[in-house]
């Protein structure tokens, strides 16, 4: 494929898409972009045409067709369900509206290439994990609920529209977890706190990718011709413990079984959302191979998983200075634990998190 290219891309509503489609369109490479969303964007979108339509109808079959799109990125599978209005309408942007969108792709004759921007979570976190994951394995233990399971199903929906339709390229980008100051995810959010619960007896292993390289990896691969579904993370894994040493916070261990109400308690004073899939993480970790991204896809990020970390601590304020009693209050509310690490059933009760002011650090 040549330049001069019309590029769609779901989304842009979010920073994340707004941002990309803004840049995208700086790009010599491509003609137009079509930012397309159920509401408007609150940033500047620069020269990136704004269309409001819902992913989920038919509509947007009709904007791709009138646009004359031969490119579509696909950014519109969200992590959190409050941002979406609850989880049934989460799910039904993210696969309903995955559905409606390769719909429209199939049926345009002008669409040549699909990015779909996806996660690692779709390997989800278990103890029977491999040190590493290829883009070949499955997960070991399948999402049965919320964002993970959301994922697998917007993947399978894509790689049956590449057998659909094998003459449009479709490069599939599972991104590690995305840091960097200006996103908001349950991850930055959970590092965001004042004091950081870690789960008692774990230290996972993670991959950060900094929100700059996100930004370009999507943008290579609109430019590029290389279809398949790729890993895409920063050099070097770092343990959690490595990572809150890094940053410098605070942390207390917490029992695996108390976790579920410290996650209530946090997700209340709209700190911090513990969701399932989050706390499997903060567990076992997750760890991928990325040799498909530079040999075969053709990129490298900029940021190692340790820089990206580095950028993203140099934007945080310093914890406040009652983190220490907010550390104490909490470690004395948490249920004891005996000498084997096991939790008495006299003392299994959720912890109660008490944090004045609502201050998020």
């Amino acid at each position: 494929m040549g330049a001069g290219r019309t590029v769609l891309v779901t989304g842009v509503s979010r920073d994340l898409g707004r941002t990309f489609a803004r840049s995208l369109a700086a790009d010599p490479g491509v003609d137009r972009v079509i930012g397309v969303d159920v509401i408007p964007p609150r940033g500047d979108l620069g020269d990136v045409t704004f269309v409001r339509a819902d992913i989920r109808t038919p509509v947007i079959a009709k904007v791709i067709a009138k646009e004359d799109v031969d490119t579509v990125v696909h950014m519109s599978v969200i992590a959190t369900p409050g941002s979406a209005g609850g989880r049934g309408t989460m799910k039904e942007l993210n696969v309903i509206g995955t559905m409606q969108l390769l719909a429209a792709c199939q049926k345009s004759e002008q669409v040549r290439r699909l990015v779909v921007k996806s996660s690692t979570i779709a390997y989800g976190a278990s103890s029977r994990d491999p040190a590493m994951f290829t883009e070949e394995m499955q997960p070991r233990r399948p999402a049965r609920t919320g964002y993970a399971k959301d994922v697998i199903e917007v993947e399978g929906y894509v790689r049956g529209f590449g057998r659909r339709r094998p003459d449009v390229q479709v490069a599939l980008l599972r991104c590690a977890n995305v840091i960097g100051p200006r996103i908001v995810s349950p991850l930055t959010s959970y590092l965001r706190l004042p004091v950081i619960p870690t789960v008692l007896g774990f230290d996972p292993r993670m991959q950060f990718l900094h929100e700059s390289d996100l930004y370009r990896v999507l943008q290579h691969a609109v430019l590029s011709d290389v279809a398949g579904t790729f890993n895409v993370a920063g050099d070097g894994p770092l343990m959690l413990s490595q990572t809150l040493r890094r940053m410098g916070r605070p942390s207390v261990p917490v029992p695996g079984i108390a976790f579920g109400g410290l996650g209530a308690a946090l997700k209340s004073a709209r700190l911090a959302d513990l969701s399932p899939e989050l706390v499997a993480f903060l567990t076992y970790g997750r760890g991928v191979d990325t040799t498909r991204m530079r040999t075969v896809l053709g990129f490298e990020p900029r940021m190692s998983t340790a820089e990206a970390l580095h950028e993203f601590v140099e934007t945080l304020p310093p914890a406040p200075r009652r983190s220490e009693r907010v550390l104490a209050a909490l470690a004395d509310r948490l249920p004891a634990v005996d000498a084997g690490g096991e939790v008495p059933a006299s003392e299994r009760r959720s912890p109660r998190l008490s944090v004045a002011g609502g201050d998020s650090g």
